[in-house]
């Protein structure tokens, strides 16, 4: 059982930065692919970013390619997102996932979610 926690919530401007974290319970960590879904209101949940259990492949989606990085510290059980140039169309409530493919790109593939994170982007 993996239990993940994130953190890094907040209300920004347009075109400011945010730095998600998401901290894992467990010593299995580096066994799992990561990612990063969001959620706006009255839209379904999307795949953001993933990173490989090494860190070796990642994959964004189009709409944050350039903009967000993903990173992992297997030591620290931890994934982040750092957010830049941040959109009003951003703004979501972040969900950290973890799965057992190389990466995590669909809600299929997920076997531990986290609460989610609200993420605030104003215009």
């Amino acid at each position: 059982q993996v239990q993940l926690v994130e953190s890094g919530r907040g209300l920004v401007q347009a075109g400011g930065s945010l730095r998600l974290s998401c901290a894992a319970s467990g010593r299995t960590f580096s066994t799992y692919a990561m990612g990063w879904f969001r959620q706006a209101p009255g839209k379904e949940r999307e795949f953001v970013a993933t990173i490989s259990r090494s860190g070796g492949t990642i994959q964004y989606a189009d709409s944050v390619k350039g903009r967000f990085t993903i990173s992992r510290d297997n030591a620290k059980n931890t994934v982040y997102l750092l957010m830049n140039s941040l959109k009003p169309e951003d703004a979501a409530v972040y969900y950290c996932a973890a799965g057992f493919t190389t990466v995590v790109v669909g809600a299929g593939q997920i076997v531990y979610w986290g609460q989610g994170t609200q993420v605030t982007v104003s215009s």
